[in-house]
């Protein structure tokens, strides 16, 4: 067991202090430094203030509006996500305790249990799935540009679809400038980011309460807009299967922040204390993700009774009004909205992943930009096409991913070594963490345990195939896709490392 060298110092409020040189390692770059202790400027307002900003977006309405859509009444919906963000909050505030206590970013916090080379690997599935994000929140962005300009050139609606891509070249162009804004934004830096932030967080939450507001007025209020009957009730068009939606649905919410939950040492990494991080945390995400998912239900619920369709999409909603001037206002709102979301959540992170690949060669900058041309290769305009392919094989999906990768680092972190990292070690090749070749098999072998029982269900939701032959256990078994994943790997990687103890 690595215990704290001579090369770090521990304060009294348990922060730890690298105070050796390694910039001539390898493995340690700026970008990947420990952040010194006066670095470590994050009180709890700043933390609860990152997730107001970061919940408040779009996507977390289409969650919502999404299980209406699907057969849910309100308060179902309501419940099934105050569940998934509470269960979501305790890993992400285990993991956020390396971060806040070493100062290290995620790629580095994944190098004690998957050594210092084989920490790519769990950094690059996380940066994957979070320029699938990326691309979701630029797709969101530019189709409110589209809707801005449709309403002033009719005819750009009428246009044909491409082939292969399945959208027409004038979405093609406000995507792609969109995206654009986002790469500038990161050439400038970090600290552009943070003024987006303020300015974002109460422009989106302005505009959510407006069309709530909107929405109460049009359906003669709250009581005709929630009134829409659960489909899974007696008599229902999905009676008697309530069950494995909810637990879908629940995995989904789960899944929705699985991505943070890992990574969320690249910003906990600047919280002044543990209580910081962890009372900021349980302030901003459950409140925020409550009040804007309530929004996103009252409103669907509402465009029922207004236009006899549930619209899940608050940007198809939005076209809806005819008055173009508030049109406007109400796209370029949610264009600065998104734009502020997307590079805090989906750019920070997987910049950070692909500058671990090589700390020499690739910068944040040019992390972000990895992250901004894979997003455009994901096809994000398909991945949130209907609230199925949403819930059922984007955030599910990768939710078995990273469901599995949380395990072996909280099993690691928490249980074998106690939160005892040695800082000096994980930067050198002579470290602790310097496993056979730099991988502990241990951790890549219970990270594919934890993955393996929820392939079957994948492909089954994914292809009709499959889905006729995958046996039912096997389909139901995906509906936990977190849940599996998570506890199978946990487990596998604490009886692996008993079985065969590597260098610790």
């Amino acid at each position: 067991m690595a215990n704290p060298s001579a090369d770090q110092v521990a304060h009294d409020d348990g922060i730890q202090e690298l105070t050796t040189d390694l910039s001539h390692s390898p493995y340690y770059s700026h970008d990947m430094a420990p952040v010194p202790r006066s670095g470590r400027r994050w009180s709890t307002r700043d933390m609860a203030v990152l997730w107001i900003s970061m919940a408040a977006c779009v996507p977390t309405y289409m969650l919502a509006s999404g299980m209406i859509d699907e057969g849910m009444n309100w308060w179902q919906a309501i419940i099934t996500i105050f569940l998934g963000n509470v269960i979501v909050l305790v890993p992400m505030i285990l993991n956020a305790h390396a971060g806040t206590k070493y100062g290290i970013p995620f790629p580095v916090y994944c190098r004690p249990s998957f050594g210092i080379l084989g920490a790519n690997v769990p950094a690059l599935l996380r940066a994957l799935v979070a320029c699938g994000w990326f691309g979701i929140q630029a797709w969101i962005g530019g189709a409110a540009i589209y809707q801005i300009i449709v309403s002033f050139v009719p005819a750009w609606s009428s246009l044909e679809n491409l082939p292969f891509i399945d959208i027409n070249l004038a979405e093609v162009a406000c995507f792609m400038f969109f995206w654009a804004i986002n790469m500038w934004v990161i050439y400038m830096g970090v600290e552009s980011i943070r003024v987006l932030l303020n300015i974002k967080a109460p422009l989106l939450i302005g505009l959510g309460l407006a069309l709530l507001a909107w929405a109460y007025d049009e359906a003669n209020g709250f009581g005709t807009m929630l009134s829409k009957p659960s489909a899974f009730e007696v008599g229902g068009s999905k009676a008697g299967m309530f069950w494995p939606f909810f637990f879908a649905s629940l995995t989904a919410n789960v899944g929705f922040w699985a991505t943070l939950s890992l990574n969320i040492p690249d910003f906990s990494r600047y919280a002044y204390s543990q209580r910081d991080q962890a009372l900021g945390q349980a302030l901003g995400l459950p409140t925020t993700m409550a009040l804007f998912s309530f929004i996103g239900i009252a409103v669907t619920g509402a465009t029922a009774v207004i236009y006899g369709e549930t619209i899940w999409d608050p940007v198809i909603l939005l076209t809806k009004f005819k008055n173009p001037v508030v049109l406007v206002v109400a796209m370029v709102a949610l264009c600065i909205a998104t734009l502020a979301t997307n590079i805090a959540a989906n750019v920070v992170s997987p910049a950070n992943d692909f500058a671990h690949l090589a700390p020499r060669w690739i910068s944040f900058r040019t992390g972000g930009f990895i992250t901004g041309l894979i997003g455009i290769l994901m096809q994000p305009w398909k991945l949130i096409a209907d609230p199925t392919g949403y819930i059922f094989r984007w955030l599910v999906a990768y939710s078995a991913l990273l469901g599995a990768v949380g395990g072996v680092l909280l099993a690691d972190y928490l249980v074998l070594r106690k939160t005892q990292l040695d800082l000096d070690g994980l930067y050198r090749r002579e470290g602790p963490y310097w496993y056979r070749r730099g991988f502990n098999p241990m951790a890549i072998i219970a990270m594919v345990l934890g993955i393996a029982p929820c392939v079957p269900g994948f492909l089954a939701a994914v292809s009709d195939h499959w889905k006729e032959s995958v046996p039912v256990f096997w389909a139901d078994l995906y509906h936990y896709a977190w849940f599996i994943s998570f506890g199978v790997s946990f487990v596998a990687y604490l009886v692996l490392m008993k079985m065969k103890p590597v260098k610790m």
